[in-house]
């Protein structure tokens, strides 16, 4: 067991150990390399009866864990949406586990519930949501979940409470909430988990995947035609599959019509966008003020914060409280009870929480605003680049328009898109598929596959804070490559 003393020497050898993981990153495989089951072989069947020493505990995770990890803030990951790792975050999450506060209200430690309500308000002037997300409101207000999957659980529990408080003669079974085909599968599993129908609405590819009002209003009415209870959309601002992002405005306005639809608006990883002024427009801020009942972004996909911080905004506080709020005696206090404090236990699904703020705080001063932006902008800037050289290749296309960061993209087997049309998709779907296949294979670049609306194709993410132009331009050689090998080896 360590004392004092010793913690602080094997804390130094961390901090240094660390900081040579981050100077020899980029020599490193992207993905990991080993076999499943690696670990269960080298390690013992049982926890050991007498302590051990903590330097051959150390050094073992040098040697057995290190090798099993995939290296997410790697530059030349391209794969799923990155995962932000700055060293800011790693001292805030240090100086976090150091005092293990578990915030289930105000009282445990005022400090932890009070940076949050003022983080999330940073936050929501960063991105410039309206005033009524603010805690200062006193109305709305903002909280920090562990990922968007919980953020949107959240909502669909708040909008389902509200619901039946409206409508207390409904049945459970007649519920409905909706998605689309591009959302993710957040929306599905929150229905799988509360036992409730969940209604994934078709988009269309002329549309850019986007769920068009018109879709939405044909649902509503069918629905409710067969007695169904429609209570909540999932909307998004960037699907993980094609960067979609939802008709807000025209969602919105179907929505009049249907004043008890709870509006949430998941933008999990392009939400950050918000900060810079001039990706407002695209990311629909105006839209997401006027008809957001709830929005998320995660700052622990591209805003610079240590996973998980998935930070969540209502505009209306006690549509949470009223759903998830129980306080037995021995949670209540003196000012819980005189509502001058905000319990945080009664705005998410658990009771203890940890202190997330803290690294948000962390990342915000050490960044400022400006620096947060250009983080962002830089992202976008290398996925344009990437975007312009596979529209001035023959031999691939991008299959829908980019979004933000993302450009989803396929190889064509004849070297052109007017050949492409002369073998089925079925045929250019196997070519894509032995290309990926190759992609994976190597340990140099780590990309992520989709399918959308039966085309498979490949999806090329940006956001490490490590990646630059030359990485852009060895993934693209490493693509053409492969690309090249497997048009080859294809037979239509």
């Amino acid at each position: 067991m360590l004392d004092i003393e010793a913690f602080r020497k094997a804390g130094y050898q961390a901090v240094d150990r660390i900081c040579d993981y981050y100077y020899s990153l980029e020599k490193r495989p992207v993905a990991s390399q080993v076999q499943p089951g690696y670990l269960r072989e080298a390690l013992p069947e049982c926890a050991p009866n007498q302590g051990e020493d903590f330097q051959t505990i150390a050094d073992d995770y040098q040697k057995l864990i290190i090798p099993g990890l995939t290296h997410w803030q790697h530059p030349s990951f391209f794969a799923f949406f990155p995962t932000a790792s700055t060293f800011e975050g790693m001292i805030a999450d240090l100086y976090a586990s150091s005092t293990c506060n578990p915030g289930f209200n105000w009282a445990s430690s005022p400090a932890c519930t009070e940076l949050e309500a003022v983080m999330m308000d940073w936050a929501a002037k960063m991105f410039g949501l309206h005033d009524h997300f603010l805690n200062s409101s006193g109305i709305g207000g903002g909280v920090i979940q562990t990922t968007a999957s919980d953020s949107a659980l959240v909502s669909v529990v708040a909008a389902r409470s509200l619901y039946i408080r409206k409508h207390p003669d409904v049945k459970h079974e007649d519920l409905v909430f909706y998605t689309t085909t591009q959302t993710h599968s957040l929306g599905v599993k929150a229905g799988l988990v509360l036992g409730m129908e969940c209604r994934a609405l078709e988009v269309k590819v002329e549309d850019q995947f986007a769920l068009r009002g018109s879709i939405l209003k044909r649902a509503l009415e069918e629905d409710k035609k067969h007695g169904k209870h429609p209570f909540m959309i999932i909307a998004t601002v960037g699907t993980t599959s094609s960067g979609a992002v939802d008709r807000l405005s025209e969602i919105g306005e179907v929505v009049k019509d249907h004043p008890d639809v709870w509006i949430h608006v998941d933008a999990a990883w392009a939400g950050v966008t918000l900060a810079c002024p001039e990706f407002r427009e695209t990311a629909q801020l105006d839209n997401i003020n006027r008809y957001a009942d709830s929005f998320c972004t995660n700052f622990h996909k591209w805003g610079l914060v240590n996973f998980d911080c998935s930070t969540l905004w209502v505009k209306n506080r006690k549509y949470l409280t009223d759903a998830l709020d129980i306080t037995p005696e021995f949670l209540r206090t003196k000012h819980g009870d005189a509502g001058t404090v905000i319990d945080y236990r009664n705005w998410h699904l658990a009771l203890g929480r940890r202190f997330r703020s803290l690294k948000v705080w962390f990342v915000l001063r050490s960044y400022g605003v400006e620096g947060f932006r250009n983080h962002i902008r830089q992202g976008i800037e290398l996925s344009q680049y990437f975007a312009s050289l596979i529209r001035a290749s023959p031999s691939f296309e991008l299959v829908t328009e980019p979004s933000f960061a993302l450009s989803v993209f396929r190889v064509l087997p004849s070297g052109d898109s007017e050949g492409s049309q002369a073998v089925t998709l079925e045929l250019v779907n196997e070519l894509n598929r032995s290309f990926y296949s190759r992609l994976s294979a190597r340990p140099d670049i780590m990309l992520t596959q989709t399918m959308i609306n039966g085309v498979f194709c490949i999806r090329f993410a940006v956001g490490a804070t490590r990646t630059k132009k030359e990485h852009i331009d060895k993934a693209w050689s490493i693509i053409q490559e492969e690309a090249v090998a497997a048009v080859q080896d294809w037979t239509p």
